[in-house]
């Protein structure tokens, strides 16, 4: 067991720093081609944090492990939006841009539900897959398009974080190619390393694999999210700490679910009680961020503190679930309040502000 845990762990450092290769080299060598930052950070940096959820996707699909796969997606959306955005507006409230609020997050939800309508027959077959990731494409180009009409502001926050940019030279250019060739190599070397632990600890501690998936794998994938939106939010970059958490899912789900399925054998089974349950929890999570954004267009500290909170009971109940526990009625019952009531209250929240914001115009 100690072997395992030290080579999930060696397999997920292996991962963040391909990524952060990856990145680096990629932002840096679109950048020495005139590439604007707002569009380096819309795409390349926006693929480049999702490439650990690509590269254990893959690897989990191509070895017949849909649980992981499907495991790690659906948990890595709900973690980016509940921790993730939870714990960067504790630490620095989060403003939200107007397209935010009018056009990814409602396209964030309209994707949630989209993919859970293709899993309904239990499984992403090749047409799924295929039309997901036609998704992706036409999502970068729409993303592409809408960001000419960016308000300044949010083009020199992009400026500040992407505008590193070095003389296009030969010898740059081959050093940032290498950079991402060795970013590459890295992330599928930290996969293979994660997939084979993560499977591993799941028969050592008799729970499945979809369980692992959603918890210390989407975790563990989605930390380059949390350095990203984090220190973002530390430095006073709103737009790109929420547009990464909202990106990354909405890459998650039509970039990373559509290859992983075009290349798994036969496509990828979706288990029952990811249907029943993780997949309505992913919807909710996303259709919970409406409301949110439209308060005040930002998450307060309360906000954060909030989705932080259903993070705890989500993670909770898995862990509950997992292992039988008795206590688990009774986180139940409480999750069963706990959310509408809170969503119910931030929906008037919302409604109020709404109110508010039509009486001053």
């Amino acid at each position: 067991m100690l072997s395992t845990i030290l080579l999930f762990t060696a397999g997920l450092i292996v991962l963040i720093l391909g990524a952060e290769l990856l990145v680096r080299g990629a932002s840096r060598l679109a950048a020495a081609f005139g590439v604007s930052p707002l569009v380096i950070g819309l795409t390349v940096v926006a693929v480049g944090t999702a490439s650990p959820e690509i590269a254990v996707s893959l690897q989990a699909a191509v070895s017949g492990q849909g649980d992981i796969t499907v495991g790690n997606i659906i948990g890595s959306n709900i973690f980016n939006i509940l921790f993730v955005l939870g714990v960067s507006a504790v630490f620095a409230p989060l403003l939200i841009a107007e397209q935010l609020i009018r056009l990814d997050a409602p396209i964030m939800v309209g994707i949630s539900l989209l993919a859970y309508l293709l899993a309904a027959d239990g499984k992403f077959g090749k047409l799924d897959s295929a039309l997901l990731f036609s998704g992706v494409i036409a999502y970068t180009l729409f993303s592409l398009r809408q960001s000419r009409q960016e308000h300044k502001n949010v083009q020199q926050e992009y400026a500040q974080e992407y505008a590193q940019r070095e003389a296009s030279t030969p010898r740059n250019i081959l050093k940032y190619l290498l950079l991402i060739a060795a970013g590459l190599g890295l992330l599928v070397l930290g996969a293979r390393w994660l997939v084979n632990a993560a499977t591993d600890i799941a028969v050592a501690l008799g729970v499945s694999e979809l369980v692992i998936g959603l918890t210390i794998v989407a975790a563990g994938t989605s930390l380059p999210e949390v350095a990203t939106s984090v220190v973002a939010a530390l430095r006073g970059e709103s737009d790109i700490a929420v547009g990464n958490a909202v990106g990354s899912n909405i890459y998650n789900l039509l970039g990373v679910l559509g290859i992983a399925g075009l290349v798994a054998p036969g496509g990828i089974d979706v288990a029952e009680h990811a249907l029943r349950f993780d997949f309505p929890v992913m919807i909710f999570v996303a259709v919970a961020t409406l409301p949110i954004f439209y308060i005040d267009s930002r998450i307060s500290r309360f906000e954060g503190g909030l989705l932080f909170s259903y993070y705890l009971i989500y993670t909770t109940y898995l862990v509950l679930r997992s292992s039988e526990s008795a206590a688990l009625p009774a986180l139940t019952a409480f999750a069963l309040f706990y959310a509408p009531f809170t969503f119910l209250i931030i929906s008037i929240m919302a409604f109020r502000s709404y109110l508010g914001k039509r009486r001053v115009t």
